[in-house]
């Protein structure tokens, strides 16, 4: 049902952004959320000169525990259905736990977690009611193990995951499908923010360019599969779980987010994004 209409969070740029344009090629109607109104409308005038598609932004900080019910509630008001709720906005912060701001740390919880469960909460009941409806939720891959250096982000990522295969059982026995997309490292501007750009995650991992990602994690959503791993390498990282012990599995964590010497820095933020943009 391509008129299915969605909504998703962290739209402005990223993996929302490209999924934004993944939807949007797919003919769907959407809602676009993030802090910025002046990026949202850039962005949905981009979707409509493109695709002609009907794209309608709102912009709030969702790390404000009012802003979903103020979605919802607009959303209601304008008699707009959403049949796709996408959980995309989140963010990070590398560092050891202690010299981490604890402020830092809630933002992500309030942020990856608490928007989450809020707004699913709200948009979840009317889709049961009408009998159709998808959620995406991006989680990680680093929500399968533990993360030193990057501690709470890794932490609310296997609420985020965890939580999501338990909905989607509930679920399973109704119309209303959840989908847990879990990228590895991608080119968006996550790094940057995370105070990551020179760790080896970044300039030395398999990094994914957001359109990859985007198009699996809409694929996978279709499909109404329950996990999404985009890219052979994450696929490998989530299933060496397995048999990898818990200490090997933070060691090695611990050293991805090290920061690598100057001479071995040779990406820079986005270009493999852009790279990416220009093949397609």
């Amino acid at each position: 049902m391509k008129t299915e209409t969605a909504l998703i969070t962290g739209a402005s740029s990223g993996i929302g952004l490209h999924l934004a344009r993944e939807f949007a090629k797919h003919q769907h109607p959407l809602v676009l959320v993030a802090p910025i109104e002046s990026e949202l409308q850039q962005v949905a005038s981009q979707l409509n000169n493109e695709f002609g598609v009907t794209v309608g932004v709102i912009a709030k900080d969702l790390e404000r525990p009012e802003a979903a019910r103020a979605i919802f509630d607009r959303l209601l008001n304008d008699r707009i259905d959403i049949d796709i709720l996408v959980n995309n906005a989140g963010h990070g912060q590398k560092g050891k736990f202690w010299e981490v701001p604890i402020e830092r740390d809630l933002s992500i919880l309030r942020l990856n977690l608490e928007a989450v469960l809020r707004l699913t909460k709200l948009f979840l009941p009317p889709m049961l009611r009408r009998g159709r409806g998808r959620i995406l939720n991006v989680a990680s891959v680093a929500g399968f193990e533990p993360g030193p250096l990057l501690a709470v982000y890794h932490a609310s990522k296997a609420f985020v995951l965890s939580w999501s295969e338990a909905l989607a059982q509930e679920l399973s026995e109704t119309a209303v499908t959840l989908t847990a997309l879990c990228p590895g490292p991608t080119d968006t501007d996550f790094f940057e923010k995370a105070d990551m750009v020179e760790t080896r995650a970044f300039q030395k991992a398999n990094v994914m360019p957001p359109q990859d990602v985007a198009e699996a994690g809409y694929k996978g959503l279709m499909e109404g599969e329950r996990i999404v791993v985009p890219g052979a390498a994450n696929k490998a990282l989530v299933f060496s779980r397995r048999f990898l012990p818990e200490t090997a599995q933070a060691k090695m964590h611990e050293k991805l987010y090290e920061d690598v010497e100057p001479e071995d820095r040779k990406r820079e933020p986005h270009e493999i994004e852009t790279e990416a943009a220009g093949k397609r």
